[in-house]
């Protein structure tokens, strides 16, 4: 536990969970879309759905697809500011099942047509976690170094990977893998104790079982 986890977040309100943590959602799909947002469907469940236009949720988390952070003032003003930013969203009920009240599906589109679907629970304390990306389970928080890779599942694609990062002198502290069948689309999600290099992203991206990389830089709340 860090002080983060005792304090909570600096943040616009009213609610560290469905505003700060919506918002955090918001904000996590647009950095592993990787560019500006053009258009966004976005189904709550559990809470969410019940007090989104109450505690400010839907605000929050259209605010985190345009880039703002949690304490950013703007976000009162975000779904205003997403009609002057050419960013469509539309919102809907969902049920998931097995799912954290305070879940948020978000479906993406991102200017040059690319497309990414996340689904994220906020936990509390604003604090929140990644449980599916692209179909794909996955388990990850934001709040490490966090180095998300796609790829083809074949013998030897994750030695390719850390290989690289322990050439550049990296360490790993978690490392997960995904796949969706045996030879089929795979995600790997690495927390790292240090930051890569641009040189080190490019080495990765341009491995041969490598579809695509993302990295998102150890959040900064104090």
């Amino acid at each position: 536990m860090d002080l983060f986890d005792l304090i909570g977040p600096v943040m616009i309100g009213p609610s560290s969970s469905h505003t700060a943590g919506a918002a955090r959602i918001g904000l996590t799909a647009r950095m592993l879309l990787g560019e500006k947002i053009v258009r966004a469907e976005i189904g709550l469940h559990g809470s969410f759905a019940k007090t989104y236009h109450g505690h400010g949720t839907d605000r929050a988390i259209v605010g985190g697809l345009l880039g703002m952070p949690v304490d950013d003032e703007r976000l009162r003003e975000s779904l205003q500011i997403a009609r002057e930013w050419g960013l469509t969203y539309s919102f809907y009920i969902i049920n998931i099942r097995g799912a954290h009240p305070n879940t948020v599906r978000v479906t993406i589109t991102g200017e040059s047509g690319a497309v990414l679907t996340m689904e994220a629970a906020s936990v509390g304390g604003g604090n929140i976690e990644v449980h599916r990306l692209d179909g794909l389970q996955v388990n990850f928080t934001g709040k490490e170094n966090t180095m998300i890779i796609r790829h083809v599942d074949i013998p030897g694609a994750i030695a390719n990977v850390t290989g690289v990062l322990a050439r550049q002198g990296l360490n790993i502290a978690n490392m997960q893998g995904y796949r969706r069948e045996a030879g089929g689309d795979a995600m790997i999600v690495i927390e790292l104790d240090g930051l890569p290099d641009d040189t080190t992203v490019e080495s990765i991206r341009a491995l041969p079982c490598v579809q695509g990389v993302t990295f998102m830089k150890r959040r900064s709340d104090l």
